[in-house]
């Protein structure tokens, strides 16, 4: 539709999940208190933020119930249980 959902200012965003929910998960990358999983609920404002050390590159939905968080980040990999379950398709 052409509507500009996030405005990433100087932040970098990288791969994307949907949750059940709607809600977009983020790799973001911006410098140090930026860097981590970036979260924007459906109208695009920013919901949740999950810090990390380090850039996530990527995130992706895994688990039994799709409830556990896996970033991809430049020279790591975590893991987190989420109050969220990935979406089959975004």
């Amino acid at each position: 539709n052409g509507r500009v959902l996030v405005d990433c200012g100087v932040g970098i965003p990288d791969g994307l999940r949907c949750d059940t929910d709607g809600n977009l998960w983020c790799g973001w990358g911006g410098g140090e208190g930026e860097d981590g999983v970036a979260v924007f609920n459906p109208a695009g404002t920013l919901i949740g933020r999950i810090l990390l050390p380090e850039r996530a590159a990527n995130v992706c939905f895994g688990g039994a119930r799709r409830n556990r968080l896996f970033m991809a980040a430049s020279q790591s990999l975590y893991a987190l249980y989420v109050n969220a379950q990935g979406a089959t398709a975004c």
